[in-house]
């Protein structure tokens, strides 16, 4: 019996024991529990402070982004223009600039029109307003129109691509301003050029549309040996080329092959022509009588006698220029014994010939044209014989840069000259104003002359600029007056810049709006200091035909209004003018 109580006693012992550790254990991890519970509610409110703290961040650099912006400038500004009591909050207008748009109302949907308050349905072509509203389909009409000729107007403000406004300046650095679109042939002659990489043959091409292609190659510096490929036509009897420094002296060789039959030859800047071409062009191409080289300084003068033994009877015209190594005094001797039928000569920059070139030229008596620019600092005495044995028969006179040309050569030409068509007299500082209206007078048997070229006649002294008031030297107001007189009827191209004796009054004169001048379509008035506005002015009325007017430093017009269709160069506002007056 007493080992069954002590039984019990150990049963009922061990349950109480086992009760009390349950209960501990439940204490123990309900208190774990709400530890546990509180760590997390901490966690969870330091969390969410942080992620405030990032995002209140957020919104100050979108709202300091949304001042910044010129939106945000414009509202403000309507805000302050439409309450002026009340005073513009900035951070509110940039709070209300931060929140999302409402979704627009879809179509079948009804809202209201942004403009005139009107109900209506919206459809899928419903527009959109400037406030970010709906239009109803009126407004919506006329909110699309007024916006179609906005921006027409600001196509038309819209400044020209740079490559296209430079082209524009080499136009009218061309004279090329004529209103409305180009001819198609210049469009198609243009398209040519700029696709010539990818043509094989040009065709049968006329004479007239080759030259204009080489003009525009020549200029883009894309003529190479395999460009020129494209102009060597056996049926072609001229070649003209105007930038050969690309090509190579082999080039030359195939230029006089291609073309057995050619007669006139221009190539300019063939820096690689050498003696054995020349001397091929001399053996293979007989029928050659108009030849013009530039630059050609790799050919010696045996070479140069050679041509002109063997093929100088024939020749018609020689053009030479920038020949810095040969073209001497024998050499030009030369040309005067064998070139009986020469009615065209041009010399230009060759500086080993002296007074005895002019001598020998002065006995080409078959001379009709004649353009000389070589022993410049030869006496006026050498001139006067010159233009005593050829000017009755010459047609074209231009005697550039003789610096010691004086009166008696003026004089020399009025006696002698009396078919002239083209006169070019420059860079004398001898000339005098009385002598040049002198020579434009009634006495002078010459009629009217289309081409005049009297610039840079003028006296030097840096120190004196105005010069001798009395006897003033160089081309001034008293020769403008009898030129014009004389000449202006058929004038058609007219140049004196640099001649700064020409004084206001004889501009004012001259071009005062009632004299008409009906050919006179290029002037060149650049360094001509009392040109103005009126005096411009003057000339556009003067002159109904004129197409190209220069006129650098000339920086007393400033305001002038340029007509369409003229060219004016060298003021610094004339593109401006001329497209204020287009919109007018």
């Amino acid at each position: 019996m007493f080992q069954l109580r002590c039984t019990r006693l150990t049963i009922n012992l061990d349950y109480q024991a086992r009760v009390q550790q349950a209960q501990r254990q439940a204490e123990q991890a309900a208190a774990q529990a709400a530890a546990d519970a509180n760590a997390e509610d901490v966690s969870d409110e330091e969390e969410d402070a942080a992620e405030r703290k990032k995002r209140k961040r957020k919104e100050e650099k979108a709202i300091a982004k949304i001042k910044a912006s010129k939106d945000f400038k414009k509202r403000k500004f309507e805000h302050q223009r439409d309450n002026s009591d009340d005073e513009a909050d900035s951070d509110t207008l940039a709070r209300d600039m931060l929140k999302k748009p409402k979704a627009p109302p879809k179509p079948g949907q009804f809202a209201n029109c942004e403009l005139c308050e009107k109900r209506f349905t919206v459809t899928a072509y419903t527009l959109a307003g400037q406030d970010g509203g709906l239009l109803c389909t009126k407004c919506g009409k006329e909110f699309k129109d007024e916006k179609k000729k906005a921006d027409n107007a600001a196509k038309k403000k819209k400044p020209a691509p740079r490559a296209r406004k430079r082209q524009q300046e080499s136009d009218r650095m061309m004279g090329d301003v004529r209103p409305g679109a180009k001819s198609l042939i210049e469009h198609c002659v243009k398209k040519v050029a700029d696709v010539v990489k990818d043509i094989e043959e040009f065709g049968d091409l006329p004479q007239n549309l080759l030259d204009r292609l080489s003009q525009i190659l020549s200029k883009k510096r894309v003529l190479n040996p395999r460009t020129l490929q494209l102009f060597l036509q056996p049926g072609i009897d001229r070649i003209a080329v105007y930038d050969c420094a690309r090509l190579e002296t082999e080039d030359f060789h195939k230029i006089f092959a291609y073309m057995p039959d050619v007669e006139r030859v221009n190539l300019r800047m063939a820096g690689q022509l050498k003696n054995d071409a020349l001397q091929y062009m001399i053996e293979k191409n007989a029928k050659i009588t108009h030849l013009q080289l530039g630059a050609t300084n790799l050919i010696s003068d045996e070479v140069w006698c050679e041509l002109l033994l063997k093929r100088g009877a024939q020749l018609e015209s020689l053009k030479f220029s920038e020949l810095n190594d040969a073209m001497k005094d024998a050499t030009i001797q030369v040309m005067a014994e064998t070139c009986t039928n020469l009615k065209r000569l041009k010399l230009r920059k060759c500086p080993h010939t002296t007074e005895a070139s002019i001598n020998a030229i002065s006995s080409i008596t078959s001379l009709e044209h004649l353009t000389l620019a070589i022993a410049q600092d030869c006496s006026p005495d050498i001139l006067v014989n010159l233009i005593t044995n050829l000017g009755p028969r010459l047609r074209t006179l231009c005697l550039e840069d003789y610096y010691y040309a004086d009166d008696t050569v003026i004089e020399a030409i009025k006696n002698n000259c009396v078919n002239l068509k083209k006169l070019r007299l420059t860079g004398s500082s001898s000339f005098t104003d009385a002598m040049f209206a002198s020579l434009f007078d009634n006495n002078w048997g010459n009629p009217d002359i289309p081409f005049i070229d009297l610039c840079n006649n003028r006296d030097i002294d840096n120190l004196d600029s105005e010069g001798p008031e009395e006897d003033p030297v160089g081309f001034g107001s008293a020769a403008l007056k009898a030129l014009m007189q004389h000449s202006g009827a058929k004038l058609a191209r007219l140049d004196i810049h640099s001649n700064r004796h020409i004084g206001h009054d004889a501009l004012m004169e001259v071009f005062d709006g009632q004299k008409q001048y009906p050919d006179l379509r290029v002037i060149d008035l650049s360094f001509v200091s009392h040109v103005d506005d009126y005096i411009m002015t003057g000339i556009f009325k003067s002159c109904p035909k004129l197409e190209k007017l220069t006129a650098f430093a000339c920086f007393s017009a400033r305001e002038v209004i340029i007509p369409q269709g003229i060219a004016v160069i060298g003021l610094a506002n004339a593109q401006s003018a001329v497209e204020t007056v287009g919109n007018a």
